[in-house]
């Protein structure tokens, strides 16, 4: 792996000057003018140019981008020395540094060599801080995290009257004041803190989920108190912590690093360099860097807000995307604004041209405006989706994104590791296969030997417990300990055992055959032993240790079973009823893959990675396609396997535990950081799991379903709600002059709706069958038809009570307004399901409580005339069963659209097979004959 090197604080980068910038030697002030400046000296200089024009680091990263563009220009002319040998830019470097310091936060200048620091922060290598000092400063300090706007609940609550929608509602409350309809105004202005109250707790409730799953998310780190290393909580660090990090960690605080051979790593989040940088002893590893190899252990020096990632969080933001769910919710806002604005428009250019009285008319336009656009449209999915997220966390699955409950709702291919979610992950060591080691045993004990004495693994345990006398170990002394690491493949140890000293080491069996260059026979007898294990479903290790003379002896095979888990067989043939595709994906080799495939019942057609990119590249997207599963490999092929899957027009799972998969990741539609991933998994995953299995995932994508449902079924009420107030009001207004229902009426029915659709979260569903995305010609083509069959139930209404009831127009008012709200909140029943209402799953104890609430209150309002003409409970109860008659139709109508709208879907796909299909009385070769219908 290609790295940018460099050693002591010559590797450091973005930091004071005072602690990156190396006393330069003599040599190198003699540079030449024209020498190219290094990758660290232009990012240097990129941000002392930065600070020195912005006075500290600013919110736009596209400001830092243009001061390294100008850095990269005039760099050559900032390395050349004056003649006194002092740098042309210290006048300005001392502006940028004078500039950084008048801000709050600071970051330590120098801590010197490592004795110092660990002086200066008082503290020990040995030992470290003991709890009760890490207490006190924690309490002084404060948590090692990133400060966030925290908005006072009022200035929270305060800002739910102040927008466009509330602006409306608070004229339309001054203009009923203005003509003195205090009864109006009292409605009005009941229905102006009743949106702000139900605003704010549809957010506060989000809020408190969303910080539910942070806390699960949070990051842990290994640290070292009163002599002992335990695991705690990142935001607990204090200065003067000793951490250890490790492949795959992210670094939790700014660290001294004070013990270990070296450290590779990934600054891309603070710098944007995309090669790794290696560190070692005294230097500086910076919060939220990612160890992408080797393990060190480091000295606290800076948390929270003080480190560098705190100085520079406005930097480093992540550019956004926008999700399928955030167009969708972008497209049905815009489609329904469009729709009230242009025929309240219409009402108030016909009313007007009426001679209608204007202050009146303009009232009665704002309050139907409130009422019809969806302004609490985004609110209600994201509190579906975030109450949804807490079901999810409670099932061992956290979610790191709302949005990507879509996503998973969406998938139809699952990438998934075999170890430890479609096996066990409870390696057992089978029988060792002796080559030069004097017996089973001793070769078992060289394997352990070369596991590390901190931190093991599942591999390392299972090793260490094949030892028959586990204190042999105790007669052995590790000097040195090189862990392993995705490129090597292999572990290595320095062992003292007397007065001698020999390397160990353990790793991929082709590995250990190179190091140890076995001749030609014993190297096929090796690959044979290997082969015929991994038809067994046994991985293999190779173990070596060098002789007297320091070369390298391969000491035999360790063989390490992992059988399936118990539930996996089952679990992939539900997925498969779900429409779920499960592809294994592992680095095992392909007798390995093939054998656990077989047991699972994947299929047997498993491609190997090296098969599929020959090249690096991948030219047959259709093979990938095609295979049940990809062995051999590695993490870099795990992304051109998702990118190429995306690119057939899937919507792609994949799992990942490793730091080197975390890009496959973040390109999966739905990234899986499984159970005990390492911090960098974790960070790139959508859905991180707690638990092993299979079963979890396929768990988590059923609920996703369930709380797509929900959003899906709110939508197509909201739309034809709108439909059907708004295209009924309308045509009543211009055509027959008349206002079937007033302002007051308005208020109530958006005042009463209001209770329901928050428990539109809570409701029981159907898990779909197949893998669910947004269909906005379904969604439009059901509400409108829900819409227009209102519309046509509301005349029906009207004519039959002028007609034949004879009512005056203010009674008519106190019919249509009951019609309105019942029938409304009955759409909400229809709307929840495909199927006939009748059918299970019954709508939540909490929607059906709310509903009929209001059901209950709207009537009593109509029959006893509260704000309007009293009704009488005769007409009350004509109302009612009008409008369940409709409520059957409506259903009816309902079905008939599904069915339909899959009938034609359906009936396209057979005249697409039957004009494709070959006329040939035999199949052409290549050709896969049609299905007929």
């Amino acid at each position: 792996m290609a790295t940018e090197k460099g050693s002591g604080e010559d590797t450091k980068t973005l930091n004071d000057p005072k602690d990156s910038a190396p006393k330069e030697p003599k040599a190198d002030v003699t540079k030449s003018k024209e020498s190219k400046p290094s990758l660290d000296e232009t990012r240097k200089r990129a941000y002392e140019i930065f600070q020195a024009r912005h006075g500290g680091p600013g919110s736009e990263i596209g400001d830092w981008q243009k001061a390294e563009a100008a850095a990269s220009s005039d760099a050559p002319k900032a390395a050349a020395p004056k003649p006194d040998g002092s740098k042309a830019d210290a006048p300005k470097a001392d502006e940028a540094k004078a500039d950084a310091s008048k801000g709050a936060v600071k970051v330590p200048t120098d801590t010197g060599t490592i004795e110092e620091a660990v002086t200066k922060f008082k503290s020990s290598i040995k030992d470290g801080l003991t709890q009760e000092e890490a207490a006190a400063r924690l309490k002084k300090d404060g948590p090692n995290a990133i400060t966030e706007e925290h908005i006072n609940p009022i200035m929270r609550f305060l800002k739910f009257l102040w927008g466009p929608i509330a602006w409306m509602i608070e004229v339309a409350a001054v203009l009923s004041a203005v003509v003195r309809h205090w009864e109006d105004f009292i409605m009005i202005f009941f229905m102006l803190a009743l949106n702000a109250v139900v605003g704010f707790w549809e957010e506060f409730k989000a809020d408190n989920e969303i910080q539910a799953l942070k806390k699960h998310l949070a990051l842990h780190c290994r640290v070292l108190r009163d002599g002992k290393w335990g695991d705690v909580g990142a935001k607990t660090l204090v200065t003067g912590d000793i951490v250890m990090v490790k492949l795959g960690n992210v670094v939790p605080a700014d660290l001294k690093l004070v013990d270990g051979d070296y450290l590779s790593i990934d600054q891309s989040a603070l710098t944007g360099e995309s090669l790794p940088v290696d560190k070692k002893k005294n230097d500086v590893a910076y919060s939220g860097s990612i160890v992408r190899m080797g393990q060190m252990n480091g000295l606290v020096v800076a948390t929270g807000m003080n480190t560098l990632f705190g100085r520079t969080a406005k930097l480093v933001e992540s550019v956004k995307t926008v999700s399928h769910f955030q167009k969708a919710v972008v497209r049905i806002g815009n489609f329904l604004i469009l729709i009230t604005l242009g025929l309240v428009a219409l009402i108030l250019i016909v009313a007007l041209f009426r001679g209608d009285p204007f202050v009146q008319t303009v009232l009665f336009c704002l309050i139907l405006t409130v009422a019809a656009i969806p302004v609490a449209l985004p609110a209600v999915l994201s509190v579906t989706m975030a109450v949804g997220a807490s079901v999810l966390a409670k099932m061992k699955a956290i979610v790191s994104r709302l949005a990507s409950i879509e996503e998973m709702a969406g998938m139809d291919i699952l990438c998934s590791d075999k170890t430890g979610t479609l096996t066990k992950n409870e390696l057992k060591l089978g029988s060792p296969v002796v080559f030069k080691a004097s017996n089973e045993q001793d070769l078992v004990l060289a394997g352990s030997l070369a596991s590390p004495a901190e931190g093991r693994d599942g591999i390392d345990d299972a090793v260490v417990k094949g030892l028959s006398d586990q204190s042999a170990l105790k007669a052995y002394q590790i000097t040195h300990f090189t862990p392993f690491d995705p490129v090597s493949k292999r572990t290595e140890a320095e062992v003292k055992h007397g007065d001698a000293t020999f390397k160990v080491s353990k790793g991929a069996p082709q590995v250990i055959l190179d190091l140890a260059h076995l001749d030609a026979d014993a190297r096929k007898k090796a690959e044979t032993q290997v082969n015929d294990l991994a038809k067994k479903g046994y991985r293999t290790l190779g173990v070596a240790r060098t002789d007297a003379q320091g070369k390298w002896e391969f000491l035999g095979l360790l063989s390490l079973s992992d059988p399936p888990r118990d539930d996996s067989a089952s679990t992939i043939e539900a997925a498969r009823k779900m429409g779920l595709q499960v592809r294994m994906v592992t680095g095992d080799n392909l007798a390995i893959a093939q054998e656990v495939s077989r047991e699972l019942k994947l299929g047997l057609n498993i491609a190997v990675a090296s098969d599929l990119f020959p090249d690096g590249k991948s030219d047959d997207t259709d093979k990938i396609d095609a295979a049940d599963g990809y062995a051999e490999v590695f993490p870099e092929h795990k992304f051109k396997i998702v990118k190429a899957l995306q690119a057939g027009g899937h919507i792609v799972g994949m799992t990942g535990d490793g730091v080197n998969d975390a890009p496959a990741l973040k390109k999966a539609d739905c990234g899986i950081a499984v159970s005990g991933a390492t911090d960098a998994a974790r960070a790139a995953a959508d859905l991180v799991l707690t638990a092993t299995g299979l079963s979890v995932i396929t768990a988590a994508i059923s609920e996703a379903r369930k709380i797509f449902e929900r959003m899906n079924s709110y939508a197509i009420y909201r739309i034809s709600e709108t439909i059907r107030v708004l295209l009924f009001m309308t045509l009543a207004i211009v055509v027959f002059n008349f206002y079937p229902v007033t302002a007051v009426m308005i208020v109530i029915i958006a005042v009463l709706n209001d209770f329901p659709i928050m428990m539109i979260a809570y409701d029981n569903t159907i898990v779909a069958p197949r893998p669910v995305r947004w269909d906005m010609e379904r969604v439009l083509t059901v509400s409108s038809v829900l819409g227009v069959l209102g519309v046509i139930a509301a005349f029906g209404l009207f004519w039959f009570a002028e007609k034949y009831l004879h009512m005056p127009r203010p009674m008519i008012q106190s019919l249509i307004f009951l019609k309105l709200l019942v029938a409304g909140h009955l759409t909400i029943y229809l709307t929840r399901t495909v199927k006939p209402f009748w059918r299970r799953p019954f709508p939540s104890w909490q929607l059906w409580v709310a509903g009929e609430s209001t059901h209950v209150i709207g009537t009593l309002a109509a029959v006893y005339g509260w704000g309007m003409t009293p009704l009488g409970w005769k007409y009350a109860l004509l109302v009612w069963a009008y409008a369940l008659v409709w409520f059957f139709i409506n259903d009816m109508v309902k079905i008939e659209v599904y069915r339909l709208m899959h009938l034609g879907t359906a009936s396209h796909q057979r005249h697409l097979a039957r004009v494709n299909a070959s006329l040939h009385p035999a199949p052409v070769p290549g050709k896969v004959p049609a299905p007929t219908a």
